[in-house]
């Protein structure tokens, strides 16, 4: 699964946008610096996130929506179409042409 795939299965289950989540997270003091544990006990405690969801916002919460570029454009399961994640939402690239 992609990093974007991540983010956006974890805004069908938090009803809420990465970018949202990652507002939410800066509005508790967590950001670059911030260990990834308590990151992800406050993802799964008040968002019901597991591990792999909570991963991929520990990363766009503690270092933004950049990518190492490994992945982008391969043919792995883990491959991102680019090295920027999109944090507005799904409804935000529902007419992109991306």
């Amino acid at each position: 699964m992609s990093f974007q795939a991540y983010l956006d299965a974890a805004e069908q289950k938090t009803g809420r946008t990465p970018q949202e989540l990652v507002d939410l997270a800066t509005a508790r003091g967590f950001g670059p610096g911030t260990s990834a544990g308590p990151i992800l006990d406050w993802l799964k405690e008040d968002h019901g996130l597991g591990r792999g969801h909570g991963m991929a916002l520990v990363h766009v919460i503690t270092k933004g929506p950049a990518i190492g570029g490994a992945h982008v454009g391969s043919t792995g399961s883990h491959r991102d179409e680019s090295a920027v994640l999109r944090l507005d939402g799904i409804a935000a690239r529902a007419g992109d042409a991306r």
